[in-house]
């Protein structure tokens, strides 16, 4: 007689030998067990079994679940299998006992022997229950396939652009702003200043819009067009920018049946960069403009409100056409929203990436219009962070303004943004037409938001948004997303105490040891989670450290080897550890597993509430994955799929796809936008960092429901080599072949900042103390110099001594990002003096002791190219001080911070002489020694410079994109 029993208590199973007849061996070696869980013993027959077999195993009470008694055609076929019921060992016989290793667990062999005397039974382990290694490494690969077969497609859909002949519908009509696109490039570079942005581009809008008023249906709507000129200064950053005749070209749609006073903004700028012919940054964004203007006004569709488009001449400069606009234009303080739009790419999708600030009901409107969505509360938040290194109009308006808006640009294809490849050929009809078909839409939606009507009584609350790979749109209040943060997190939290109380209960393992097994499994996860953040960051490190950073430049796909791979291998290698140095004999090995999930499930939860409380909006993305999970765990729980083998395991994986397609999609996303901004981020700091987090974020959110799965498979470790063979193969393909070198002609540039730079220094008495010229480099990306191989560097020498011992490092910081990346920039002698076609002068026309006798005035003409910069530092050490000026009050009082002199950025859109003053005080009321020194940078954009200079610019290699002109910076002390 034979019994087969599990042992409740200790999850033992026992075997009952009672007999040694050659059936009974027969029976038994036949015997393969496939599931042992504590209910019953799952075991199958190896090959059909004779009669007599079957008769020793139809032990009386040991059935299968319907109660039938098994026989030689009762579903006992080969690998059949049948269930026995356990039974409670009886004391009065003579067994022996012997532990059986985990169902699911490492190979094995169980040796059982019976009575004394007997020969040894060797009855397998169904090890065979774990797939065969090689899946393993199929698992991931299967997700990865799903990522390029779905996430990728979508990321890069575009809608077919409208032609002419569907001009009757009142659609946005792609062909014909391509047109408008095409002959406003063919002006060329439109810098402001220029005549060509001046005269050429004005006289361009102004006929577009001659004639859309031909057609305008006058029954509906009036039409203002308003060429405005403008002067005036703000803030930005360390600066104040001063501009003095830009131009903006406004044009008011107004409804005839209505008697609305408030406006709707709709902004972009036609000014480019010197050398570019900004097809995408933002000739894009004006030909939008341009047709959804033609479309409203010439289609019998009403609207509420007067919409404002706002053709502005000067961004590039530092955004001092929509200063201008908002702060002083007769139409601006009716203006209660903006729609900005501006590219730091071209082609792709547009992407909203601010709203409000403080207005929820915006992210509504875009939600109910736009056609094509696309947008995340991470990228915006990214933004206000300062972690993209670009700035927009929004930030004029909602500023200086008060009024909410919506930011939306193109943001793929970084790669030429402000260069000479910005052009028309590099912009598919489907971008255009997609951005038309939203903002055409977004447009007449907010012209009828009833909002615009009292916008301070809407105001509170920021919103959470975002899209479903461009399929649909999702957004809701900030409170409505600490509600769901909090419920998710909290709900899942009460799941996973409910499945461990039910693995306790149907074990029969005391709840502690569950909880015990949980917590050092929690400890676990948060060593995952910092191993993945941080090996990519080790190999970004690695990389840099030689030299080599930006290798996935050209290469997207390199990311995957350097970056990701590291971050998986960190996710998976704690647990896969634990699982094969841990004796898993007292806890099923599926509620080993469940239990890894849930641990992953707690911590991010544990995230989700910190985050929240911080005031992360974007944290909605661990909600989505605990969210997804709960829902799974709950189906489990509901049903026997908790406690039967793996059958929950379905449920989670099923539940992973959305979560994996949408978390995959966004960090693709920011991977796409940030690398090119990597390469004009200046050489300061690491950017390889920046995006080996954002690869180490997208892998921990992406896989960390799936990795443990990877522990079913035999030889789990399988799948950390693969990793690592995928990684390292990666590196060698970086480091050592042309597939890891950063640049290419004309799609992946090396960008070569420069001016040719004559910079002359007086002495108090007016003596002439040097005058010399060179080559002044704002270094772009961190190879430096490195990434222009046969450029004679020679004698270049670092400005840091510079920046130590003169004011402004006694160079012609043009603005901003040359003043921040001051410390790296890099001056080249050269012999040959620098002489600007466009002379500077300085003239003092004055110096006068005012009545307090403390204070001189000195009173200035200077004139010059259209791009000029004032330095201003006193000499504090005598308690000298600037106490008024010609310039605004506000900045005087914001001195910037120590080194930094005041910094005047002048832009005109005209060039014409400038007179101001600056009042100096004095406490002892001595003026007879040095008081201040007066530094003058005149920079003439748009001149390539004399022959010395353009065969300079020759050598530099053809993946290069050189901007470079003639600068001049005087020093003088008063």
């Amino acid at each position: 007689m034979i019994r087969i029993a599990l042992c409740r208590s200790v999850n033992f199973l026992t075997a009952l030998f009672e007999a040694g007849d050659t059936d009974f061996k027969q029976a038994l070696n036949t015997i393969v067990i496939l599931e042992v869980s504590p209910h019953c013993l799952l075991v199958g027959m190896a090959s059909k079994p004779k009669p007599s077999c079957l008769k020793l195993l139809n032990i009386a009470g040991h059935r299968n679940p319907n109660g039938a008694q098994l026989s030689a055609t009762n579903n006992f076929t080969p690998h059949a299998t049948a269930a026995y019921r356990s039974h409670p060992i009886r004391s009065d016989i003579n067994i022996k006992s012997i532990a059986l290793p985990p169902v699911y667990g490492h190979n094995s062999q169980i040796l059982q022997e019976a009575g004394e005397g007997s020969a040894s039974k060797r009855i397998k382990c169904n090890s065979k229950l774990k797939l065969p290694w090689y899946f393993a490494s199929g698992f991931l690969v299967l997700w990865f396939l799903l990522y390029f077969a779905v996430v990728i497609p979508l990321f890069y859909r575009l809608p077919t652009s409208l032609t002419i002949e569907d001009d009757n519908k009142g659609e946005f009509i792609g062909d014909r702003a391509y047109d408008v696109l095409n002959n406003l490039v063919n002006i060329g570079t439109r810098v402001a200043g220029s005549d060509a942005n001046e005269l050429e581009a004005v006289n361009f809008l102004l006929n577009e819009i001659s004639k859309i008023q031909r057609d305008l249906l006058e029954d509906y709507f009036t039409l203002e067009v308003d060429v405005h000129k403008t002067s005036g200064s703000h803030i930005y950053h360390s600066l104040l920018e001063v501009y003095q005749g830009v131009q903006n070209v406004v044009v008011k749609l107004s409804p005839r049946n209505s008697s609305s006073e408030s406006y709707l903004l709709v902004n972009s700028h036609y000014d480019t960069v010197a050398t570019s012919p900004g097809a995408g940054d933002d000739g894009f964004m004006v030909a939008t403009m341009m047709e959804v203007l033609r479309v409203m006004a010439t289609t019998p569709q009403s609207f509420e409100h007067p919409v404002v488009f706002l053709f502005n001449g000067d961004e590039e400069m530092g955004m001092q056409a929509s200063h201008g606009f908002i702060t002083q234009h007769k139409w601006a303080p009716n203006c209660k929203a903006v729609v900005n739009l501006d590219s730091a790419g071209s082609g792709g999708r547009e992407i909203l990436f601010q709203t409000g600030p403080s207005h929820a009901w915006l992210a509504n409107y875009y939600k109910k219009s736009a056609k094509h969505p696309f947008a995340t509360t991470l990228a915006e938040e990214f933004f206000q962070m300062g972690l993209i290194p670009s700035d927009t109009d929004y930030r004029i308006f909602t500023q200086y303004g008060q009024i909410p808006g919506l930011d939306l640009g193109q943001a793929i294809n970084g790669y030429i943004y402000h260069t000479k490849y910005d052009r028309i050929d590099v912009i598919p009809r489907g971008s255009i037409q997609n951005t038309g078909d939203n903002v055409l839409s977004l447009v007449r939606s907010l012209a009828n938001a009833p909002e615009l009507l009292n916008i301070q009584a809407h105001e509170g609350g920021n919103s959470v948004y975002y899209d479903f790979l461009g399929l649909t749109f999702i957004t809701y209040s900030e409170e409505t997303g600490q509600i769901l943060n909090y419920g998710a997190a909290g709900i899942t939290l009460i799941l996973v105490f409910i499945s461990a109380w039910r693995m306790s209960a149907v074990s029969q393992l005391p709840s502690n040891q569950i909880w015990r097994r949980l917590i050092i499994l929690v400890i676990l996860q948060i060593i995952a989670f910092v191993l993945a953040l941080a090996l990519p960051l080790v190999v970004s490190y690695i990389l840099d450290s030689f030299g080599l950073s930006l290798t996935y430049f050209s290469t997207l796909s390199l990311v995957i080897g350097l970056y990701v791979c590291p971050a998986l291998i960190g996710l998976c290698l704690p647990i896969t550890v634990y699982y094969h140095t841990q004796d898993n004999s007292k806890l099923p090995f599926t509620y080993h597993v469940q239990l890894a999930l849930h641990s992953w499930a707690i911590l991010l939860s544990l995230l989700a509430i910190a985050a929240t409380a911080y005031g992360l909006r974007s944290i909605y993305i661990v909600t989505i994955l605990i969210i997804f999970y709960a829902v799974s765990l709950a189906l489990s729980l509901l049903s026997t799929s908790h406690d039967r083998g793996y059958s929950w395991s379905g449920l989670v994986i099923v539940s992973q796809v959305i979560p994996f397609l949408y978390s995959s999609y966004l960090f693709y996303t920011f991977i796409v936008v940030l690398t090119p901004m990597n390469g004009r981020s200046g050489s300061a700091s690491n950017p390889d960092m920046t995006v080996a987090a954002l690869a180490a974020a997208g892998a921990i959110f992406s896989f960390g429901f799936l990795l443990p799965f990877t522990n079913v498979f035999r030889r789990s470790g399988s799948v950390l080599l693969t990793l690592l063979v995928i990684t390292g193969v990666t590196i060698y393909l970086a480091c050592g072949t042309e597939m890891g070198f950063p640049y290419r002609p004309r799609t992946n540039s090396a960008r070569a900042l420069y001016q040719h730079v004559r910079r002359i220094f007086y002495d108090y008495d007016g003596s002439l103390i040097s005058d010399e010229s060179g080559y002044l480099f704002n270094l772009q990306d961190r190879r430096e110099t490195s990434a222009f191989p046969g450029v004679n560097f020679t004698g270049a020498i670092s400005q840091s001594e510079n920046c130590k011992n003169h004011m402004m490092c006694a160079a012609p910081l043009f603005d901003e990002r040359w003043v921040e990346n001051r410390l790296q920039g890099i001056w080249l002698p050269r012999e040959e003096p620098v002489v600007p076609k466009i002379p500077t002068t300085l003239e003092l026309l004055s110096k006068t002791v005012l009545a307090d006798k403390r204070t001189m005035r000195f009173t200035f003409r200077l004139t010059g190219p259209p791009y000029l910069s004032l330095f201003i530092q006193t000499y504090e050490d005598d308690f000298v001080t600037v106490s008024d000026w010609s310039f605004s009050k506000t900045y005087l009082e914001q001195k910037p911070a120590s080194p930094l002199a005041y910094h005047i950025y002048i832009t005109y859109g005209r060039s014409e002489p400038l007179e101001f003053y600056l009042d100096i005080t004095k406490p002892n009321g001595n003026f007879d020694v040095p008081l201040f020194q007066l530094g003058i940078s005149a920079s003439n954009i748009g001149d390539k410079g004399d022959e010395h200079s353009v065969k300079f610019a020759s050598t530099f290699p053809s993946y290069a994109i050189v901007v470079d002109w003639p600068s001049q910076y005087t020093r003088y002390i008063f």
